[in-house]
Order: structure tokens, then C-alpha cells, then sequence
């Protein structure tokens, strides 16, 4: 399975970038608080317009490209439906806590067209993305964790969001390493486009 890469310095400006756009919402009508997810593709009307290249740094430096998108932000994700997974993670083998909704039920509350088929893109601030179906995203119980051991978790650690399941319940994971249980899940993930 393919390890994780940093992209260096382009990484660490778009980061930077970011952060400076976090401080004011990105065009999510409904969004009280900065934007931290954004769905785009096989969408319903979205909540926001095309991308903005000024507005939209990192975006527009990982080349994405849409018309049309839907933005959360934290009060939005956290009024989802929450579960809770205790995955051993691979940072120091110990059992953790996470808390958040299941990734179906983010993208079926910004209107995506889903059938098992259905691939979504999930991106991270450092460019990092892994791709899986609709049918692994529900089999694996994925879910957009806002919570880390009870506390939401911070950019600059594996948040603020992390799309992650409990590998240690899923079979042909839990027969892995604990190092190469994760390499479909990114954390820092701000984007998921639904093709």
C-alpha cells in the first residue's frame, strides 16, 4: 500500500494559505463558521458557487476545478448523526476514540447522487488523496471524524477532519501491520468530490 508523502515547501504555503482562509467562510450560505469540508461533483445544488481561485488557494494550487460545491462547517457536521470507532492507531499502537458522522451521511446531506459504484475523491490539506466506492465507504463504516479521544481535533495534528474507519473490525485490515491499515484514509481532509 502506498505511504503517505509530504509535498515540502509548495505544501507547507498552501497550508499556510489554508489557515489564513479559515479565518472567514468560504461562500456556504448556511455555514455560520468556516468552511471545513467541501463536496463537489455528482452533487444537488450545493450551497456555493464555481471555484473562486482567490477565495479557493488550495483548491485552486491541487488543480480542482467545479461550478457548483457544498461547504460544512464544523456546526454543520457535528448536527449529522455521530458514531463512535476506537481504531488501534498506527501514531503509537494504542486504542483511540473517534467521533463523527458516517461519510455516506455527509454526502447524502450535500445532495450526492450515490449508488455502491460511486468513487469519492478524498483529499487532503497536503495534497494527499485516496479514492474509494460508495460500497467500501459503507462495508468499512468510514466515517468524517471531528473528535479525537473526546476532543475535536486541531489543523496542524490529524484534523480538523480525519475520514478514517475501525480497522481493527474490519477483517482483511485487522490481519495487517497497524502501519499499513490507514493509507485510505486521509487526515486533514477538507475536500470529497463524488464521481
Amino acid at each position: 500500500m502506498k505511504k503517505r508523502q509530504f509535498l515540502g515547501t509548495a505544501a507547507t504555503a498552501t497550508l499556510a494559505g489554508w489557515a489564513t482562509t479559515l479565518a472567514a467562510p468560504a461562500h456556504a450560505a448556511a455555514a455560520s463558521g468556516p468552511t471545513l469540508l467541501t463536496v463537489t461533483g455528482a452533487i444537488g445544488a450545493g450551497n456555493r458557487g464555481k471555484l473562486d481561485p482567490v477565495r479557493d488557494q488550495l483548491m485552486y494550487k491541487q488543480k480542482l476545478s467545479f461550478d457548483k460545491a457544498f461547504g460544512f462547517d464544523f456546526a454543520a457536521l457535528a448536527a449529522l448523526p455521530a458514531i463512535t470507532i476506537k481504531p488501534t492507531l498506527e501514531y503509537d499502537g494504542k486504542p483511540h476514540t473517534l467521533r463523527g458522522p458516517l461519510l455516506v451521511d455527509v454526502m447524502k446531506a450535500a445532495g450526492a447522487k450515490l449508488n455502491d459504484n460511486t468513487k469519492l475523491v478524498l483529499r487532503a490539506i497536503d495534497g494527499f488523496a485516496a479514492t474509494v466506492t460508495v460500497a467500501q465507504a459503507k462495508a468499512q463504516r468510514y466515517i468524517v471524524a471531528t473528535h479525537l479521544d473526546g476532543a475535536p481535533m486541531a489543523l496542524g495534528g490529524l484534523g480538523p477532519l480525519w475520514a478514517v474507519y475501525e480497522a481493527d473490525k474490519v477483517p482483511e485490515m485487522a490481519a495487517k501491520p497497524v502501519s499499513d491499515r490507514f493509507g485510505l484514509c486521509p487526515w486533514g481532509l477538507y475536500h470529497v468530490s463524488v464521481d
